[in-house]
């Protein structure tokens, strides 16, 4: 009707409970309150989700990692229905770490795709795009029929290491899907490459074989993108320092530590675990030498740049 104004949609920022810590980060960042909204057991267990603020005609951006428990999954899944059947503009998913990417494929018989049925829950949801973290492949952006926007933690671990000046540096891919990210940060940092020949006797067991490149006398960087019980860095180190590495530095973005991934770490010849908090890591499960760096202003530009309709791209150029 003539005389009436298109409204300009506001944003809001929700939490869930998976990692409160970075959601009040990126709040901030963006100079905003956290979205008011309850999170509650029934005495069964079963989760209860209500948006306790007027978000019609707003853009929504949920913050939730997915990693265990499942009732993470299962929170942000009622609250994107919350925030849909609330009459927001647009929901958008902030997954600083997306669990279940590792079942990407049907590499056996009679198993699941577990990446695809997370990414068929959050689009029956309701959601309408995600920002993500360092998935563990890239593609699971096509499992997908929403848009996508991948973050990269690089930058923010290559400013860490700027800082500390580290000269004659050897980048070490711990294993050969990894030398495309290794390569990345040895650009980055001016440093060379090596790639570790890893083996997997079983789940969560890795063996090093051989390592490929030259380590003697130098300091060794290892990227990943997850740590989960540190079975690969951790094998990575002693073979390294077995080879007369000098000091040997690990970072990954997303820090599972399970099981024994904590005494690994701490046993091993590691002078730094540096790691983001894209998962909310307890005290009981922090050691000496890990480093955690905060993504929660990354994910801030991501949503001020969406929101603005600019390129997310343009943060890693």
């Amino acid at each position: 009707m003539e005389g009436l104004s298109v409204p300009v949609h506001t944003f809001r920022v929700l939490a869930g409970t998976g990692n409160r810590g970075l959601a009040q980060e990126i709040a901030e960042n963006l100079g905003v309150e956290l979205c008011k909204c309850t999170t509650s057991r029934f005495a069964d267990g079963e989760v209860f989700v209500r948006i306790d603020e007027n978000i019609r005609g707003a853009d929504v951006y949920i913050v939730q990692p997915t990693n265990p428990p499942a009732e993470n999954v299962l929170e942000l899944l009622l609250l994107i229905d919350a925030a849909r059947r609330a009459s927001a503009a647009r929901v958008t998913v902030v997954s600083s770490y997306f669990g279940y990417a590792r079942q990407d494929r049907k590499d056996q018989p009679r198993v699941a795709i577990g990446a695809k049925v997370m990414a068929n829950m959050i689009e029956a949801a309701g959601a309408n795009r995600l920002l993500g973290l360092d998935f563990h492949a890239h593609q699971l952006q096509g499992m997908f029929d929403l848009p996508v926007d991948h973050l990269y933690g690089a930058p923010v671990f290559t400013a860490h290491y700027r800082k500390k000046g580290l000269t004659d540096l050897v980048v070490v891919a711990p294993d050969v899907g990894s030398a495309k990210m290794a390569r990345g940060f040895a650009k980055r940092l001016n440093g060379s490459l090596a790639i570790i020949d890893k083996r997997r006797p079983a789940a969560n067991v890795a063996e090093v074989v051989n390592v490929v490149g030259e380590v003697e006398g130098k300091d060794c960087l290892i990227p990943d993108d997850m740590i989960d019980t540190a079975g690969t860095v951790s094998e990575a180190a002693r073979a390294l320092k077995d080879l007369g590495a000098r000091d040997i530095y690990v970072c990954a973005t997303h820090a599972l530590l399970s099981g024994p991934a904590v005494e690994r770490l701490s046993n091993a010849p590691i002078k730094e675990v540096a790691v983001t908090n894209s998962i909310a890591i307890p005290e009981s499960r922090r050691f000496p030498s890990l480093t955690i760096l905060s993504v929660g202003e990354l994910f801030a530009k991501a949503i001020r740049f969406t929101h603005a309709d600019q390129s997310v791209s343009s943060l890693f150029d």
